[in-house]
């Protein structure tokens, strides 16, 4: 019998803390807490936070601060980095911060880790800790981080206090081949993407599968794939309510720092063809509708990929729709596992 979809699914959110027009940098903020509230309330697995810099309708610049303050907030959801970029970083750093979260709150901090510098190439270079590119150091650096994670008997002179014994997991970001085949070798935990670079996630899937050693954290893969969902009470709806994700993406294609918008009625008297073009591609992994169509859409997904897990983002500029969208998926998600088992179990 085929399976429909993996029946140990789980689902995730994914908040770039957009700032919304009308909204202030710490309206954004209070937001990114109320969502975090309802995700953990609803039954969300983790909510993870990206790191964006010099893009003024994002306030995700600081990413450890507002983890801290997301954790403080909540009170059993895993909350961690979509992810931090560590070209950006000293792995000493980070191992301190995030080992000081994970004493604070043990067993719900995650380490999401991306080789990317998430910003424009001049602020990249205002961020780096040298001159010259250090994304090559990249397999070095979660070297240094899993050592620094680690027991007693694996540190050297250099230690990361109070990180030390923290175990804090570990999570390889990737949007291209390169990252998918750093995971397997580590026997890591690998997040693809595909929210906004979908292209390659069929490759890099494979390749991660294929090529993963097990490691003392995992015996088998584990993929958690990044998409967009925007779910209504019908698909006429949620088709205008994805018109705010649509214009978030134009901003991105046009380098502009828009916040974000509330839905229009007719995106063709915003957007050019070949800009209507680059936001369709960059938004393909997308699951948008009422909630059959959804449905439908997840099991056809999930029947040829097989997500371990969905960390998906919802760009929906009112705040109760979108908790409602979320909602819905997440009612939608049980059901397609409940069916999975009984399939797996008849």
């Amino acid at each position: 019998m085929t399976q429909t979809t993996n029946p140990t699914t789980k689902l995730s959110i994914l908040n770039l803390v957009p700032v919304r027009q009308g909204q202030t940098n710490k309206d954004a903020i209070d937001s990114m807490i109320a969502l975090a509230k309802f995700a953990e309330q609803a039954g969300y697995h983790r909510y993870w936070i990206a790191e964006h810099h010099n893009t003024r309708s994002l306030v995700s610049s600081a990413t450890q601060v507002l983890i801290g303050h997301t954790l403080s907030q909540t009170d059993r959801i895993r909350v961690g980095s979509g992810g931090v970029m560590l070209p950006n970083h000293s792995p000493l750093m980070v191992a301190e911060q995030y080992g000081t979260l994970a004493t604070m709150y043990p067993d719900r901090v995650d380490l999401g880790l991306g080789r990317a510098p998430g910003t424009d190439p001049k602020t990249a270079a205002a961020l780096r800790r040298h001159a010259h590119d250090i994304s090559h150091q990249f397999p070095q650096d979660i070297a240094d981080l899993q050592r620094y994670f680690g027991d007693d008997a694996v540190q050297s002179d250099v230690k990361a206090i109070p990180a030390i014994g923290t175990q804090v997991p570990l999570y390889i970001l990737g949007s291209s081949t390169d990252s998918a085949y750093l995971a397997a070798k580590l026997g890591l935990p690998y997040a693809f993407a595909s929210h906004f670079a979908p292209s390659l996630m069929p490759e890099a899937l494979h390749i991660y599968r294929t090529h993963f050693v097990p490691s003392d954290v995992l015996d088998e893969p584990y993929v958690i794939i990044g998409c967009n969902a925007i779910v209504a009470d019908s698909d006429q709806h949620a088709e205008y309510l994805a018109t705010t994700q649509q214009q978030s993406f134009l901003n991105v294609v046009r380098g502009r720092g828009q916040p974000m918008q509330p839905p229009v009625d007719d995106m063709n008297a915003i957007w050019l063809p070949h800009e209507k073009a680059a936001v369709m591609h960059m938004t393909a992994c997308s699951f948008i509708g009422g909630r059959d169509t959804v449905k439908a859409q997840l099991q056809a997904f999930q029947s040829r990929y097989q997500a371990d897990e969905l960390m998906v983002m919802s760009h929906i500029f009112d705040e109760n729709l979108q908790q409602n969208s979320y909602q819905m998926l997440y009612d939608i998600v049980q059901d397609l596992n409940q069916t999975a088992k009984a399939d797996l179990s008849s």
